[in-house]
């Protein structure tokens, strides 16, 4: 089990609005909370969910006045009050691929080696040679990236990746259905099919279903890199398995204090530590995304496709680990047994073990269970 603290789950600015999610083992079922310092305040009798939370127009009202859950610490690590889930329920998971030319480079790697990470290394250096300088300052969709897209098809380099990475329409994919995210402190998890696969840090928006960005959290979009290599149709195999989602552990409201703005500056460091004394620390910058967090939201929903209870969205990451794990030229894959934490200061931590998707806890609790359960307690 993973040791939990508030001290390094909890952002760095005190005085940061986090709402999330609990299973509250007294109250038999999910409870979405507000973080009060130290302890948890429960807002179900404001709105059961936190889709319909983020939903509505009045600001919600001041922790003090909620009734207390009580201290954080008792949901974390075993705790007997119950355990953190993921912060977000009814919302539809999506995610952004391709939107840091690091990671873009990767994707154009997997692609053409068919999945196969032996021959990564020599591929990655011919590619960077021929493109890499060329792809750092394209603006997607524009008449320059157009241009770099007609040299590189002579140089034979085009990709699929590359189209969605400078073109005009962004890469916008389902990553997990609803209610099957876990949270922080959970287990999260790789297929066995898989023989090259990575964590990716992001920044994950919570927009409402009138298209609102109302604040941002941390996620872990597993990915098997093999798997998506070797064809773009695997794409949902390769991205949405057991326990392949994690969010949290809270998101952070947009206030006077934070904004889009600042999530446009934020930087996302990653840390995995092996059972085998493995030790990787890579980090994302979210100011070398090559489209605005906004753009995706709204190239995600707009009048040609609505989420009326709103959605979460992965920006995406420059990370694409190359760090050799077991020999040379192999890069880096997950074992299980690692330990993968994403940070920000001023989002907090993500904190997640690592085992194969058919060992890790079973996703049993659905959207019917959650209605039942609902209308059990009285809250529907």
């Amino acid at each position: 089990m993973i040791e939990l603290t508030s001290e390094t789950l909890l952002p760095a600015d005190p005085s940061a609005q986090l709402l999330g999610r609990v299973w509250s083992n007294r109250a038999g079922g999910p409870v979405p909370v507000m973080v009060d310092g130290d302890r948890l305040r429960d807002l179900s009798q404001i709105a059961p969910t936190v889709a319909e939370l983020l939903n509505m127009t009045d600001a919600l009202p001041e922790a003090g006045h909620l009734p207390d859950l009580g201290p954080l610490a008792d949901y974390l690590s075993g705790g007997a009050a119950g355990h953190l889930l993921a912060p977000n329920d009814l919302q539809v998971v999506k995610a952004a691929g391709v939107t840091f030319v690091a990671s873009m480079l990767e994707r154009v790697i997997d692609e053409r080696t068919g999945g196969d990470a032996t021959r990564a290394a020599a591929l990655r250096e011919d590619l960077r040679q021929a493109v890499g300088g060329q792809l750092e300052s394209v603006v997607p969709g524009s008449a320059e990236a157009q241009s770099v897209k007609a040299l590189l098809q002579r140089l034979g380099y085009w990709s699929q990746y590359l189209e969605v990475g400078i073109g005009p329409e962004a890469e916008i994919f389902t990553k997990a259905p609803v209610l099957a995210s876990v949270g922080a402190g959970a287990d999260v998890g790789i297929n066995r099919i898989s023989d090259w696969n990575n964590p990716e840090p992001e920044v994950v928006l919570a927009v409402n279903g009138q298209g609102v960005i109302r604040g941002a959290t941390l996620g872990n979009d597993v990915n098997l890199r093999d798997v998506e290599g070797r064809s773009a149709l695997l794409l949902g195999k390769a991205k949405d398995n057991n326990g392949s989602c994690a969010i949290g552990p809270f998101i952070r409201l947009f206030d006077a204090g934070f904004g889009l703005e600042d999530v446009a500056r934020l930087k996302v460091s990653l840390t995995v530590l092996g059972e085998d004394g493995f030790h990787l620390e890579a980090a994302s910058r979210m100011d070398l995304i090559s489209r605005s967090p906004a753009d995706l939201a709204g190239q995600a929903m707009n009048r040609s496709h609505q989420y009326p209870d709103g959605f979460m969205l992965f920006l995406g990451t420059m990370f694409a680990p190359v760090q050799d794990r077991d020999a040379p030229g192999r890069g880096f894959t997950h074992k299980p047994g690692d330990i993968v934490t994403i940070h920000a200061p001023e989002l907090g931590r993500l904190i997640n073990r690592v085992d194969y998707s058919d060992v890790i806890p079973e996703w049993k609790f659905g959207i019917t269970d959650l209605m039942r359960n609902l209308a059990l307690r009285g809250l529907l």
